[in-house]
């Protein structure tokens, strides 16, 4: 049993990159959804459950918020529709789960589970996944319409528009949302959904769902990505962070700062990551306007923020 004193600790995130200005009632109602994700992955940790589960039940219940692009909030497709893309990663024992391109699982998290403990697979994509939700139960259903927001289709519209009159993008709409957390047995997880980018085409997938890239975790480090997802691929950048702290003796915030801050504009990438360790300390470095956060560090500390404190 571990010590009812052993630390645990808890980041969520919500997306990074070009944040419009944002009205009273939506910033309330964004830190309250991330409130909200904290508390149920932090009940899991208190009451002495796995990182993995609270990891889960954070990132479910930012799928659940219609402010994120995951889940029901997802951004929108060039054609008018919704391809998602999630993954959990457990430390302790490297075992991971993935899907992409899937378009009628409401909670792709789930699914990404799904495919860790019941099949041989890591990465499941399109309609192969959606196959597979078929025979996993508690796995609940949507129309592809019930991911649709009015602001995400704004954005998709805005989009065309500039793409029709061959303008430079006023700004890349993407995002994701991700937990990272440590629990009582001092074991890391990591977990990462997202809507992809707005106005995608091809079937197109970013790191979010790829092991290494957008999500992570080992016996040190566990870290979720979220930004310009190619960028994020060409770097690795999520192991990148846990290498740079196993083989460099870095720590979480010093390696998190030298990707997100160093490799990542090199590439002419922007955008963010949280991560933790296996002592608790937290890291949620950005380099865009801002970046939806959360976070309950190993002294029982909480917070959320948005822009640059």
């Amino acid at each position: 049993m571990p010590a009812p004193d052993a630390p645990i600790a808890l980041a969520v995130h919500g997306g990074a990159g070009v944040i419009d200005a944002l009205a009273p009632d939506q910033e309330q109602a964004i830190h309250a959804a991330l409130a909200q994700a904290l508390d149920a992955g932090h009940a899991v940790l208190q009451r002495g459950g796995a990182a993995l589960d609270a990891v889960q039940a954070a990132v479910v219940a930012l799928e659940e918020a219609p402010w994120f692009n995951a889940g029901h909030g997802a951004v929108f497709t060039a054609q008018g529709d919704h391809e998602l893309d999630a993954a959990l990663m457990e430390g302790r024992t490297r075992r991971a789960g993935a899907v992409a391109g899937v378009r009628t699982v409401r909670n792709p998290v789930q699914l990404a589970r799904a495919v860790m403990e019941h099949s041989p697979h890591v990465l499941l994509v399109g309609p192969g996944a959606e196959r597979f939700a078929d025979g996993q139960p508690g796995i609940a259903r949507v129309d592809n319409a019930w991911f649709d927001t009015p602001a995400r289709l704004a954005q998709l519209q805005r989009a065309q528009a500039e793409e029709r009159e061959g303008a430079a993008a006023a700004g890349r709409y993407f995002g994701t949302v991700g937990a990272v957390a440590l629990d009582r047995h001092g074991h890391l997880a990591a977990g990462t959904s997202t809507g992809g980018m707005t106005n995608k085409r091809w079937g197109r997938v970013g790191d979010s769902p790829l092991i290494g890239a957008g999500t992570w975790a080992d016996g040190q480090v566990a870290v979720s990505a979220t930004g310009w997802g190619e960028a994020f691929i060409r770097c690795a950048a999520a192991h990148d962070i846990a290498a740079r702290v196993a083989y460099g003796g870095a720590s979480v915030g010093e390696a998190a700062d030298a990707v997100i801050f160093g490799t990542l504009p090199a590439l002419g990438g922007d955008g963010g990551a949280i991560a933790v360790d296996a002592q608790g300390r937290l890291a949620l470095p950005f380099n865009t306007a801002g970046m939806y956060r959360g976070w309950i560090d190993r002294d029982g500390r909480r917070g959320t923020a948005i822009f640059e404190a």
